[in-house]
């Protein structure tokens, strides 16, 4: 009797070390995506960034050819300044759709310019802004896929009963704005 006790508590002990070892294996998963996340969202916003700090320099060159063209500048300021401070992906996703909507008004501007177009510094600018634009797609959508994986492990089985116990919330991804799908017109 002793021994069938002593072989029911072993196997009792052995369950709840694997239980354990099961259990801290999902909660490190699941911190170690919630990071990727982060680190993915942190270079979203880094590459926002740039292209936010190449703007002023832009404008700044236009202006010195169409002076005129206030509205268009305000515009643009505004843009960036809502995008600074978004404080969500789904905050950022649509001042970022504000500001490339004034962007492109903004280099729509140099059509009437034909000196503005030849000119270096514009013709710089706007290469750094196209190359800015294809970092941007490529970090948002590594921070998508890092949402992916995310929302993938704490929505299947067993990962749900452990992200519910834990903690873990959704996350949410970067989504183009409603008007994104549509090309705006930019005559050069």
């Amino acid at each position: 009797m002793k021994r069938g006790l002593l072989a029911v508590g072993g196997i009792f002990l052995v369950v709840v070390l694997m239980g354990s070892c099961a259990s801290v294996g999902r909660y490190n998963g699941f911190v170690t995506a919630n990071e990727q996340i982060d680190s993915a969202w942190a270079q979203v916003e880094n590459v926002l960034q740039r292209r936010s700090d190449l703007i002023p320099n832009l404008v700044a060159t236009v202006q010195g050819f169409a002076e005129q063209e206030r509205e268009i500048f305000t515009q643009v300021a505004e843009a960036r300044s809502r995008l600074s401070g978004a404080a969500t992906p789904a905050e950022a996703a649509n001042a970022n759709a504000g500001l490339t909507s004034a962007l492109g008004r903004l280099l729509a501007i140099s059509e009437n310019y034909p000196q503005l177009r030849s000119n270096e510094n514009f013709i710089r600018l706007q290469d750094e802004l196209a190359g800015t634009e294809n970092r941007i797609a490529v970090e948002r959508q590594r921070y998508n896929d890092s949402v992916r994986v995310y929302r993938t492990d704490i929505r299947r089985f067993p990962g749900n009963l452990f992200a519910g116990v834990f903690g873990f919330d959704d996350r949410e991804y970067f989504e183009a704005d409603e008007g994104a799908a549509e090309v705006p017109e930019v005559a050069f």
